[in-house]
């Protein structure tokens, strides 16, 4: 997730990374706050090719449609640790609140929530370092396609969530570049106009998603470094395979 900050770095105090957004020739650079998220699409990769739980990545939304909710089932994506706005390497990943109960559908359901709550999670800072309310959010990228997902994003966030015609805005943003380079388009409110919009999902009321939010994040504190020393042991099982 990003959002730009205009002519002025804005030095993050929550755990996200100042970047340079873009640059325009003779012009100051345009820069943006930037939270990059441990995994997304990789999740669901996992559930394909790990758990054998689906065989093609769509299939992922029917999966969690079987079911109305996670089961109280909370995933933490952490298969090479956390980024922001964590930044914990040493993290690992956790199926927290697992029962006999669940079946595949809570879990493809915790997947989706954590791509939803990590979301929030730099939502949150973004906000708490620009000061700049969040009152709508843009989405762009394959995982777009999954209209449980986009519609649990704007749960989650209670914001809408809006979907441009063209997925792949960083392949779109670089033609545009190009497209002003030579002369194809005058300037930026000309491509401005250009973007139209092709999905919009609005908050629904139903779950309590802040206590879900703070469910799921306490599986994350779980999940991170807690130590860097093995504890000594005492009494008569030291030095033995019980220490």
């Amino acid at each position: 997730m990003l959002q730009n900050t205009g002519t002025l770095p804005v030095a993050s105090n929550h755990g996200l990374l100042t970047t340079v957004a873009f640059q325009e020739a003779g012009r100051p650079a345009s820069y943006a706050l930037e939270g990059p998220l441990a995994s997304a699409g990789s999740m669901v990769t996992w559930l394909q090719d790990g758990l054998g739980l689906i065989n093609s990545a769509p299939e992922i939304e029917d999966l969690a449609m079987e079911v109305a909710d996670n089961g109280g089932c909370y995933f933490v994506p952490a298969f090479s640790g956390l980024l922001s706005p964590h930044w914990d390497g040493g993290a690992r990943g956790m199926i927290v609140g697992l029962t006999a109960y669940a079946k595949g559908g809570h879990l493809a359901r915790a997947v989706l929530e954590a791509c939803a709550f990590q979301t929030l999670d730099v939502a949150r800072a973004i906000v708490q370092d620009s000061g700049v309310p969040l009152d709508r959010l843009r989405v762009d990228g394959g995982m777009t396609s999954n209209m449980l997902l986009m519609q649990t994003i704007a749960d989650v966030l209670n914001r809408p969530v809006e979907r441009g015609d063209v997925s792949e805005s960083v392949a779109l943003g670089a033609a545009y570049a190009a497209g002003i380079a030579t002369e194809v388009w005058s300037d930026k409110s000309e491509i401005q106009r250009n973007w139209r919009l092709l999905s919009e999902w609005e908050p629904r009321l139903g779950r309590d998603w802040a206590t879900e939010y703070w469910r799921w994040r306490d599986a994350v504190e779980r999940s991170m470094t807690r130590r860097t020393e093995t504890p000594a042991v005492e009494g008569p099982f030291a030095g033995s395979v019980w220490s």
